[in-house]
């Protein structure tokens, strides 16, 4: 983009070296997620580059180790790929175990918090609600406290949930149900916040246009309020998903043998069997991190357009 003639010589040579220091703050950021892409083709069990990878030998580049996705863990990884090869490898692969784990409890612990997050920012938006801040700020409380202690205070609760009033109602530590909710937990803020913010450039004079015309509470919320607040419904429960797809602390705490998400799969790659399949799993979580975050870019600029901020 072409600087403005009207600029002093000192004002191009700042926005020039301010561009320059942009440039340097966003390779430093993006530097240590880009590096593993190219690693994650190593032709060798290593972290590092190798010589012929530096060199550009072909030889240096494999795609051994998003094959191992599949075949670690399979009964009969040897045998012809066929219908019953690929059954072993759904069955039976780690990786593919873990991917499952993780969808199936990203959707679940998505789903509950966008209902409970949504639910929560529509009562937060009214003005005659009462300590609102202070409810507002013990329901974000779980993205400010540190994990640690969340996943510490998750565990024992867990472990007996009905002690506390007496009762024994087993224990919800290594299930999936005790995991979904952790994860909800988790990803509530994020739908709070997201919707909130959407909330505030809403038009509350069309919630009494649409009682003035008859419609009763529950026609004006999924006719006029919904459509409006989707795209920031839509941002938020994105948010939640990846935060719980991300998630290992808890899921360390949590979850059992069969429970197993790619976040601590890929912690027990390090610290049990160093594998590069990480690597290769890495890239591939970049590849839908890099998608999710168009979705909600996409989402939020539809949402300004929709409320009038930017225009058409």
């Amino acid at each position: 983009m072409a600087l403005p003639i009207y600029l002093s010589p000192a004002e191009r040579v700042w926005q020039y070296a301010y561009r320059a220091i942009c440039a340097m703050i966003f390779i430093f950021l993006v530097a240590p997620i880009l590096i593993v892409i190219p690693l994650s083709f190593n032709a060798e069990p290593y972290f590092t580059f190798t010589q012929k990878m530096l060199s550009f030998d072909p030889a240096g580049y494999s795609m051994r180790w998003y094959d191992t996705l599949l075949t670690d863990g399979m009964r009969a990884p040897e045998k012809l790929r066929d219908a019953g090869w690929w059954s072993d490898a759904w069955n039976n692969a780690t990786w593919v175990k873990a991917t499952k784990n993780s969808l199936i409890v990203g959707f679940w612990a998505t789903i509950l918090a966008t209902v409970l997050g949504t639910i929560a920012a529509l009562g937060l938006s009214r003005p005659e609600m009462p300590y609102r801040r202070l409810i507002m700020a013990i329901l974000i409380s779980p993205m400010i406290v540190p994990i640690i202690i969340i996943a510490t205070g998750l565990f024992f609760f867990y472990s007996d949930p009905c002690g506390i009033i007496g009762l024994h109602c087993g224990r919800l530590t290594a299930t999936y149900t005790g995991l979904v909710l952790a994860h909800a937990t988790l990803g509530i803020p994020f739908v709070i916040i997201t919707v909130t913010a959407t909330l505030s450039g809403f038009d509350q004079s069309l919630i009494r246009a649409s009682a003035s015309l008859g419609a009763n509470p529950r026609v004006t919320f999924f006719k006029v309020i919904l459509p409006l607040i989707l795209p920031g419904i839509i941002s938020g429960a994105l948010f939640a998903f990846v935060t719980s797809f991300d998630e290992v602390v808890a899921v360390l705490f949590l979850a059992g043998p069969e429970q197993q998400t790619i976040p601590r799969q890929m912690w027990n790659g390090i610290r049990e069997a160093i594998s590069p399949a990480i690597l290769a799993v890495a890239t591939l979580l970049v590849i839908v991190s890099i998608t999710l975050l168009t979705t909600v870019e996409l989402l939020r600029r539809r949402s300004e357009r929709l409320r009038g901020v930017t225009p058409q």
